[in-house]
């Protein structure tokens, strides 16, 4: 049974199967060398899902928010400080529209303190970005502090905002993206360059990062 109406040669249902097939590409992908095709695949996973949104009207800030990440991508497959940068820069972006998009979805920032598991959810997310904020702090160099912490930040205002939100999925997909986005950091600043560790850390992050913006965009398609 697809999500979307129709069977699996319909549109929507169709751009869901080519991103998720993307997904498990890149997922074998891993572990090899940046190479043009490798950043296509991870790219296309989800800027397909970007695609998905537009096609169904999903808000235009859900549409330009999986674009930024598709940007971001497209800049975190390749090698060095320059692409490094530039994928920090374009999922900021998208952190920002995704606050944006929350809050305006949301019944507002008075459900936090209405509910005491959202307070309580909201309270552990803060936990956990000062810690990655203070772990990081020490490892990366004076000039990745200030991007790193206006990122930590923006993926904290991130998570807070779905909390505004009813709909699990969506909740669940913003949890999942800020596990992911502390996987990621560990693996490229804090465990060291020859542990084991590191691998089975990509491949969580990646999950972790797809399944989140995956039940981002259908918390909001189907929800």
């Amino acid at each position: 049974m697809m999500p979307f109406p129709g069977g699996i040669d319909a549109d929507a249902n169709a751009t869901l199967l080519f991103s998720l097939v993307a997904a498990v590409i890149y997922a074998f992908t891993i572990g090899m060398p940046p190479r043009l095709t490798r950043s296509a695949v991870k790219t296309l996973a989800v800027a397909m899902l970007s695609v998905l949104a537009f096609q169904q009207g999903g808000p235009w800030l859900l549409v330009a928010a999986l674009a930024l990440s598709a940007v971001g991508d497209a800049f975190l497959s390749r090698d060095g400080d320059k692409a490094f940068l530039g994928g920090l820069a374009s999922f900021l972006a998208a952190h920002v529209l995704y606050v944006a998009l929350f809050l305006r979805a949301g019944g507002g920032t008075g459900l936090l303190g209405a509910e005491p598991w959202r307070a309580a959810i909201a309270l552990a997310m803060a936990v956990f970005g000062l810690a990655m904020l203070v772990a990081l702090w020490r490892r990366v160099g004076p000039g990745l502090r200030l991007p790193v912490g206006v990122y930590v930040a923006a993926i904290l205002a991130m998570g807070i905002s779905a909390l505004t939100m009813s709909n699990v999925s969506v909740i669940g997909g913003a949890v999942s993206f800020m596990a992911s986005d502390g996987l990621l950091a560990a693996e490229k600043f804090l465990v060291p360059a020859i542990s084991p560790h590191r691998v089975w850390m990509r491949y969580a992050a990646w999950a972790l990062y797809y399944g989140a913006q995956l039940a981002i965009i259908l918390g909001f398609l189907l929800g």
